[in-house]
């Protein structure tokens, strides 16, 4: 599923001096309209009320998750026409979370080498706007790195380190807030873990194409989840299909199903277990035939 939001022309507080990803955050934005991220100080707060959800609240899952969910809900009563499952509601909700969120982490180290802790208490996100504001206050890098001598730095000592730091990350936010849907949606530990390795692949796999870096990003992250490495489960999953005239096309097998068949069965993702090879190599070749 995509992940539907709005950017709107509003003034966002500037990025805390020193800042070691408001450059990534910021590269962001320019090639995509669909999410900003807005940093914020060690001690100012974040956003709360009005379309706004802390990460921590979605953890507690409670009534902001309630609301949140909410959201999901009605959208798939409007644009489809049917009630969904709640378990697949609480799926769709998680998938609009997690995608952004991942990319908090990943795409900082993805373009410079610097991997950003974010507990729960500092992410909010406003899904509507395409919004996610974020206290930077530890990060991880490396030893060459100018980074390296700002406050809350803490240095490894080589990219497989590196990795590991963002793959510990991750786990650290999104761990908390699974912990917050996963009575909602019945399904056990590997398959929720399945989710969020998805989630980091599609995430960074999408906007290292939009930078033109499509191919970097695919063997970044099949080094950074080769497929043992809990709790993830399985690694990136790319291969290499053959379209007509000999053409090469990339897919990927997801480690998990966001089970969007319930709603719609005729329409699978591209990327789903239950989409064939051929049916794969028929929408890639009309996707890239629109450009």
């Amino acid at each position: 599923m995509a992940v539907t939001v709005v950017t709107p022309a509003l003034h966002a507080p500037s990025a805390p001096a020193g800042s070691p990803v408001a450059e990534a955050y910021a590269r962001l934005a320019e090639v995509y309209s669909g999410l900003r991220v807005d940093e914020r100080a060690a001690h100012d707060p974040l956003p709360r009320g009005v379309g706004w959800v802390g990460a921590d609240e979605l953890a507690a899952g409670g009534p902001a998750l309630d609301a949140f969910l909410a959201w999901d809900e009605a959208q798939v009563l409007r644009d489809y026409g049917t009630q969904g499952r709640p378990d697949v509601i609480a799926g769709f909700g998680l998938h609009r979370y997690a995608w952004p969120a991942c990319l908090l982490i990943t795409l900082p180290w993805f373009l410079h080498r610097r991997v950003p802790y974010l507990p729960a208490g500092a992410v909010a996100f406003h899904r509507t706007l395409g919004r996610m504001s974020v206290r930077v206050e530890e990060f991880a890098c490396l030893p060459d790195d100018p980074a390296a001598a700002l406050p809350g730095a803490r240095v490894v000592p080589d990219e497989e380190a590196l990795r590991g730091e963002v793959r510990a990350a991750v786990a650290g936010h999104l761990g908390s807030v699974l912990e917050g849907f996963a009575p909602r949606m019945r399904r056990g530990r590997r398959a929720l873990w399945g989710m969020v390795t998805d989630e980091v692949v599609e995430g960074l796999w999408y906007v290292g194409e939009l930078f033109g870096e499509e191919r970097r990003a695919m063997a970044e992250l099949a080094a950074l989840l080769p497929g043992s490495t809990a709790p993830y489960t399985g690694g990136a999953g790319f291969r290499t299909l053959t379209g007509p005239g000999g053409r090469a096309l990339q897919t990927r097998d997801r480690a998990g199903c966001c089970f969007f068949y319930t709603i719609r069965p005729e329409d699978t993702c591209v990327t789903c277990p239950r989409t064939c090879d051929a049916d794969r190599v028929a929408r890639l070749t009309a996707a890239t035939a629109d450009y």
